[in-house]
């Protein structure tokens, strides 16, 4: 066993991991665990959130959550996780939760080129997608990534060896099946990336929400019983190039 986690620890510190989130929190729920296994293997880490805007949620109040304070809440989860650096595309409430309305190719080309954190700057081995779902953005920001990591001559455009697919709480409500095929161990990293989540204090709920806390044990302890070990984050891998 320690020869394995070994051989897999070299791995993770030759990766360069880009992690595509459409809003703030969805960087921590999906791959936290896995951020910080490449951080503690001596990898590189980056995290492109797409929209960040003033939004009114549907938490029991009647307040609203000012972009400025999901950007702060993020700097703070991203230092927990030790990020290498990470981008906000869209501050503007008028996109917020309306990535949708944009055309495909805008976004594909914020993916390839135009982001600061774009694949072509920062050249990443491993790249993470969010889950299509009920969510719009989610699914935009999805179809985006697989058109940005579409097969091409590597030495033309950068090509990424590793294509994930992130879970998360509610990929159990949808007609979008999560079938995960690849497992990342975090029982030693998972206080850890549960520390990060906290840090997204506005989007936290009280239990039994699907954005308590608690839920986000939960799902790790479940992935994590699926190959009896404590606690895991599980991928649909699309690709994985040897």
């Amino acid at each position: 066993m320690p020869r394995k986690r070994a051989l897999i620890d070299d791995t993770l510190s030759r990766q360069r991991l880009l992690v595509l989130a459409p809003h703030a929190d969805d960087e921590t729920i999906g791959a936290g665990g896995l951020i910080a296994r490449v951080k503690a293997a001596g990898g590189s880490a980056f995290v492109l959130v797409f929209s960040v805007g003033d939004l009114r949620h549907w938490d029991g109040t009647k307040h609203s959550v000012a972009g400025a304070t999901r950007i702060d809440e993020l700097a703070d989860a991203m230092k927990v996780l030790r990020v290498d650096d990470f981008e906000v595309v869209y501050n503007d409430p008028g996109l917020t939760l309306r990535l949708d309305t944009l055309p495909r190719i805008d976004l594909v080309s914020l993916i390839e080129r135009e982001a600061r954190l774009a694949t072509s700057k920062v050249l990443p081995t491993m790249i993470v997608l969010p889950a299509p779902s009920y969510n719009q953005d989610h699914e935009a920001v999805f179809h985006a990534g697989i058109a940005a990591c579409r097969p091409h001559l590597a030495s033309f455009k950068p090509f990424q060896s590793v294509v994930l697919v992130a879970d998360a709480p509610q990929l159990a409500w949808g007609a979008y099946p999560f079938r995960p095929n690849l497992y990342v161990d975090i029982s030693h990293v998972l206080e850890l990336k549960l520390r990060a989540y906290r840090c997204h204090r506005s989007q936290m709920r009280p239990s039994p929400h699907q954005s308590g806390e608690d839920t986000l044990r939960l799902l790790a302890e479940t992935r994590g019983r699926e190959i009896s070990i404590r606690a895991a984050e599980a991928f649909e891998c699309l690709r994985w190039v040897l």
